[in-house]
């Protein structure tokens, strides 16, 4: 229990904070008015002591000082090359003498946070939205110091980045385990907000293993009260211990960025981070897992039907031959529950528990199987990250396709990404193009890469592709 004079000054330090505060604001909104405002006599405020009968008060300085160097700032810059009003002439000599001053690209630029993770390699962890499609990254210490960053890999569906710094004198956090927050347990966010660098806000763990939003990749997040605004992404969440416990990534707010901070802020797991990083640093890209199976969400109809006594968990519609589910004698018709003990509501959080997981891992799988508990333990396999078109059907040569990225799966689009179209070939006769979405196709049922391979077991007579394209959606024959 705390001295009773340190809780009587924690209350004043509160009471003095909330003053301020409201101070402030009477003064910003007194300021927007015409009518003259009649004087307010305003109390003088004696400065708060060091110490209070020799207990001195908290203070998060000591360990913001050893910490905050380590945070960063992430400039990007991008090359898009804009539409000429010249239209066809555009590259014709003769014109471009004549209109010299018309732009043939524009300039973009970002601003968000990076964290430095190994002072040795001068690796820093930031967002991939942060970096994505930029031709050029630098990076500004907190000394001032501004360097040339190199890229080393990230990976979208986690929203992870990895890129290297050549300097010396670094300063990193060391990374937390993540599975040992707990809702209430203070964290700090630092990161630079609006171009203002060096920024720290405060708060609590509001909750942990939050998933379930609309438009982001696989999702694992804590979820915080601190402050994240524009510009903290990539930013660092740490423990009052000085660890890094997550990578800031988002705020919640229905309204958008301009109607401020409303206390809903998300960061990626450092135990995540450092998963994504190891593969990054390694491989250069991310190699996920799966069971193999296909699954649909369980509905109170099914649930009636399968002798379940409550209406939730993943049903089992196909186990794929040669896969970690099939070895480990899974089912059609078996009801995913729980995996390592985390329960499984629908099919959706068994495709995103499953994301996570390193390929190879083995899982304790909890099933109901006829209504009776089971449990299976089964190995995940390497997931395909593409596959060529003439592997499928000769209708198809040329196109290599690709799992759908995990915002729009998660947004609710199912189907397989059009990853790439040769020149000539017969997809792109065909007009497939790259970045076309098949969301349906008269080859079967499927819903990712492993069941639309699947579904041409049996190459169909005549082949239609349903495709989204952009916002528009449209049928394609292929011959």
């Amino acid at each position: 229990m705390r001295p009773l004079p340190t809780l009587l000054a924690l209350t004043a330090a509160s009471a003095f904070g909330g003053f301020a505060a409201l101070s402030l604001h009477e003064n910003l909104n007194q300021s927007a008015q015409a009518a003259p405002v009649a004087a307010v006599a305003v109390p003088a405020v004696a400065a708060l002591p060091s110490a209070v009968d020799g207990q001195p008060l908290p203070s998060l300085a000591p360990m913001l000082r050893t910490v905050m160097p380590a945070v960063v700032s992430v400039y990007t810059t991008q090359r898009v090359r804009v539409a000429s009003p010249l239209g066809p002439f555009a590259d014709d000599p003769f014109f471009r003498r004549l209109f010299p001053t018309v732009p043939q690209e524009r300039i973009n630029q970002s601003l968000g946070s990076g964290v430095i993770v190994d002072a040795a390699k001068g690796y820093v962890l930031t967002n991939h939205h942060v970096i994505e499609d930029a031709d050029d990254v630098q990076v500004t210490l907190a000394d001032g110091r501004t360097l040339k960053a190199e890229f080393l890999g990230s990976d979208a569906d986690t929203d992870v980045a990895l890129i290297r710094i050549p300097a010396e004198n670094l300063t990193a956090i060391p990374l937390a385990d993540s599975s040992a927050l707990n809702v209430g347990d203070f964290v700090v966010a630092i990161g630079n907000p609006f171009g203002l660098s060096q920024t720290v806000t405060s708060g609590i763990v509001s909750a942990v293993g939050r998933s379930g939003i609309r438009g982001l990749g696989y999702q694992n997040f804590i979820q915080t009260d601190a402050s994240i605004n524009p510009g903290n992404s990539g930013g660092a969440l740490v423990n009052l211990q000085g660890q890094l416990v997550g990578i800031n990534t988002a705020s919640l707010n229905p309204r958008g960025s301009m109607a401020g901070n409303i206390g809903l802020g998300l960061a990626i797991p450092a135990n995540l981070a450092r998963d994504v990083m190891q593969q990054l640093e390694t491989r250069g890209e991310v190699i996920r897992g799966t069971l193999g199976i296909e699954t649909q969400s369980v509905d109170a109809r099914l649930a009636a039907g399968l002798k379940l006594d409550t209406t939730r968990g993943a049903l089992v519609t196909r186990v794929y031959p040669g896969s970690g589910a099939a070895a480990a004698g899974m089912q059609s018709g078996d009801v995913v529950v729980a995996i390592n003990g985390q329960r499984i509501d629908d099919a959706p959080s068994l495709h995103n528990f499953e994301g996570l997981q390193p390929v190879g891992s083995t899982l304790s799988v909890e099933v109901r199987r006829d209504g009776r508990p089971l449990t299976l333990h089964a190995t995940l396999k390497e997931q395909p990250r593409a596959i060529a078109g003439e592997t499928l059907d000769p209708r198809l040569s040329g196109a290599s396709f690709a799992e759908v990225p995990e915002s729009l799966r998660q947004s609710g689009l199912q189907g397989v990404l059009v990853k790439e179209v040769a020149r000539n070939s017969r997809a792109a006769q065909n007009q497939l193009r790259a970045g076309d979405v098949i969301t349906a196709a008269t080859s079967g049922e499927f819903n990712d890469l492993a069941s639309f391979r699947a579904s041409f077991e049996r190459r169909p007579a005549q082949l239609v592709v349903q495709i989204r394209r952009g916002n528009a959606r449209g049928n394609l024959p292929m011959q």
